[in-house]
């Protein structure tokens, strides 16, 4: 596997090495003790799946208190991924990096605990997997303005499918109750 850093150290792009013939493929999604020198090391308890249209968009959550890591990727179409840094006090508070997820280029996105995620689908249809290292807590939800001005996130033209949560989320600067930034 090929990993690619960001903008942000804990966010990384992971590139499965992909064995193909005119059968198809093969890539391993994932093995423990590979992605531990991650920062995946905690044993992922969900795995979720979704399906949605060209134009939606899904984000921006964070779960707190209860926080989730999520190894993303897409099956199918391709989705604009992003991760924004919550953790209060951190170097890179307010900070996201955004990446082309698609079946095509099969990259994964870590998003480790304390950083807000969603995305927006470009294609007809997008299947998007991702393993949670957290159970999931409704009552731990958070939902961050997807067109928050401060964060400047560049999601592409066109107004985007929201959900009435997604829709109803506050700017970062009004989220009370984030992570701390722990010092490695």
């Amino acid at each position: 596997m090929n990993v690619v850093c960001t903008e942000i150290p804990e966010v990384v792009i992971i590139e499965p090495k992909v064995f193909g013939d005119q059968r198809g493929f093969f890539l391993e999604s994932f093995q423990a003790g590979r992605y531990a020198c991650l920062g995946m090391t905690r044993p992922f308890l969900q795995d979720n799946l979704s399906r949605s249209a060209r134009g939606v968009l899904r984000g921006m959550h964070i779960q707190y208190p209860k926080p989730q890591g999520k190894l993303v990727t897409v099956l199918r179409g391709h989705v604009l991924d992003v991760a924004i840094d919550v953790r209060k006090n951190s170097p890179t508070f307010g900070k996201h990096v955004a990446v082309e997820l698609s079946e095509e280029n099969r990259r994964q996105l870590w998003i480790p605990r304390g950083f807000a995620h969603g995305f927006r689908v470009l294609s007809e249809v997008a299947d998007f997997f991702y393993k949670c290292d957290e159970y999931y807590a409704p009552d731990a939800q958070k939902v961050i303005r997807w067109d928050d001005p401060e964060l400047a996130i560049e999601w592409g033209n066109g107004r985007p499918t929201l959900s009435e949560r997604d829709a109803e989320g506050q700017c970062l600067a009004e989220v009370a109750d984030l992570p701390n930034y722990a010092v490695k």
